[in-house]
């Protein structure tokens, strides 16, 4: 296994341990036995290296990440650090990507960390994973760009422990700016739907505020 796998693995088992957090009622030996446990963990966390998010050194001059199709990878391919689709990220929704022809989807089921009112997940927590099945479709065109506007329309309740559905897809292009719509579906039902504003950057310029790992 590889210490990114391990990465992912631990990272896997601190969202679990939170989603089961909120949902138990826990004694005081039990808090007790936690904490104790806790502090010593963070310990050994704070003990180790810095860690700096790198990039390819080629990425400077051609930006491109391949989103891809279903079934080609295991889950958490991209974006390892990222709060949404971030496989090694701890306090992430842990979703699973794919792309089908120029549509890009993601799929995640929200556990109980993420609920809002009961049963049901926060709308907040539902419009960063629009905004990020968006950042997708990004990728799949070969764009760098950041988000100017985003216009969700809630349908229905975003139910919690069950897998959801968000599809994205880019409407049009004018010069830097980028339409793109998604939706949101649990089953059949639709849960959200969404229009949003891109605009494309140099990613030179972005990236070079990222440590460059030469290739």
């Amino acid at each position: 296994m590889t210490n990114e796998n391990r990465r992912v693995e631990a990272a896997t088992r601190l969202r679990e341990l939170g989603h089961e957090f909120v949902a138990r009622d826990l004694t005081n030996d039990q808090f007790d036995d936690i904490n104790d446990r806790l502090r010593g963990l963070l310990e050994l966390v704070r003990a180790a290296q810095p860690r700096e998010r790198t990039v390819p050194s080629g990425a400077l001059a051609n930006f491109k990440m391949a989103v891809p199709a279903e079934g080609q990878v295991e889950r958490h391919q991209l974006f390892s650090d990222s709060i949404v689709s971030g496989g090694a990220n701890p306090m992430g929704l842990g979703g699973y990507l794919w792309r089908e022809g120029d549509v890009a989807v993601m799929e995640v089921t929200l556990g109980k960390a993420f609920e809002g009112a009961p049963g049901r997940a926060h709308g907040g927590i539902v419009a960063a994973l629009i905004d990020e099945t968006m950042g997708l479709v990004l990728a799949i065109n070969e764009q760098l760009a950041f988000t100017a506007q985003l216009d969700i329309t809630y349908v229905a309740p975003t139910p919690i422990n069950e897998p959801i559905l968000a599809r994205a897809w880019l409407k049009e292009q004018d010069g830097r700016k980028l339409s793109i719509e998604a939706t949101v579906e649990a089953g059949t039902t639709l849960i959200a739907k969404a229009k949003a504003l891109f605009i494309a950057v140099d990613p030179t310029k972005f990236l070079k505020y990222l440590s460059v790992l030469d290739q």
